[in-house]
């Protein structure tokens, strides 16, 4: 196995201001640089990224510097509230920018909910095998009223899955990076062949 670092791009789903979602995501952001990660947060209020839309988006001047982020994360880790049962409108604008880079990574699913989060994480694990990347088994989900305090992660239920979530991401993302490394550089007539440069 590499002892290449892993790279990490954290994503805060959320442009409001006091959203606890940026909070949590920053603490596992911590979690992985601890845990000897290289960690890239992406946040939309500091950067923002325009709504889709496939006939200029390509084009724009930012994509490129965003694309080589993508393309550079082994584990994606993506955090958002729950709106209405599904994924806020700036995951989605960032998770329709691209696909192809996302084969063959780990997604690693934060949801801030007050009904679990269940049809969101469902959700984030349906773009994850539309492009052909990973998901751990289980998504975090936590309720701001119950999980947190002015601002800081105050459940320890929370804070030992925060701790649990780190944990299986480093493990589970250094064995699917190692593979995905090995198949995009081999001969072999694996899934992530296609993915060889010609």
């Amino acid at each position: 196995m590499s002892n290449e670092k892993l790279k990490v791009l954290a994503v805060v789903g959320t442009l409001h201001n006091a959203s606890i979602v940026r909070t949590v995501l920053l603490n596992v952001a911590e979690r992985f640089r601890a845990a000897d990660c290289e960690v890239d947060v992406l946040d939309f209020q500091a950067e923002p990224l325009p709504l889709f839309n496939p006939d200029t988006s390509y084009k724009s001047e930012n994509y490129p510097a965003l694309k080589a982020r993508v393309d550079k994360a082994d584990i994606l880790i993506l955090a958002t509230p729950d709106y209405h049962g599904s994924i806020s409108s700036g995951l989605k604008s960032f998770l329709d920018h691209f696909w192809h880079e996302f084969a063959g990574k780990l997604f690693v699913t934060i949801v801030a909910s007050h009904e679990k989060g269940l049809t969101v994480t469902d959700q984030l694990r349906t773009v994850a095998r539309q492009c052909y990347a990973w998901t751990l088994p289980y998504g975090v989900s936590f309720n701001e009223r119950e999980d947190t305090q002015e601002g800081k992660v105050t459940s320890d239920a929370l804070l030992k899955r925060l701790e649990m979530c780190t944990r299986d991401g480093v493990v589970y993302g250094k064995m699917l990076a190692a593979q995905r490394r090995a198949d995009i550089g081999g001969m072999d007539a694996g899934f992530l062949a296609r993915y060889r440069k010609k």
